[in-house]
Order: structure tokens, then sequence, then C-alpha cells
């Protein structure tokens, strides 16, 4: 399979930048690899993140689209957070 196009919203570069360069540098990885390689791994939300899919990287979550080029990050952040920020700022694609 060739790989996916992944393109990030400008919004994670503040994500990114919120975590210890060590955890970045493992969720971005993590990202890269699992998304530009295996394909669609990650789980579908359900509800008012229909459409929208996630992947766990440890204690944390990335919330991303498909698109027609490949997949569009559009969160990076606390498992236990990440989907209510995703929900305050609702201009997904």
């Amino acid at each position: 399979m060739a790989a996916r196009r992944i393109s990030y919203k400008a919004s994670v570069a503040r994500d990114i930048g919120g975590l210890s360069p060590a955890t970045a540098a493992r969720v971005l990885g993590r990202i890269e690899s699992v998304l530009a390689s295996e394909g669609h791994a990650g789980e579908t939300l359900k509800g008012d993140f229909a459409g929208l899919f996630r992947l766990r990287v440890g204690d944390y979550r990335v919330i991303y689209a498909r698109t027609d080029e490949g997949y569009l990050v559009l969160r990076i952040g606390p498992r236990r957070e990440v989907l209510r920020r995703v929900s305050a700022h609702s201009n997904r694609p």
C-alpha cells in the first residue's frame, strides 16, 4: 500500500508544544508510522463526532479525519480532555 498524505491542522502545533519533547516525538512518530504505512488503524467515533477517528498513543489521543488525499490530524491531547477540546472548536472539516 502506498503511503498516504498526513496533514495537520494549525492548532496541532499548539497541542504538540504543550508536550515534553520526548512525548511529542513518540506521538508524532506513532502517527506517521501507523497512518502512513499501515493505513487506517484508529477507531471510529460516534455521536457528535461521527466521521472522525481516534488513535491512542499511551495516555494521549489523536483525533483525525480521512480526506481524499490521506488524513487530517485535528487534535492531540490527554485522553480525558481531547474530545472536549474538539467540541469546543467545532470547526471540523
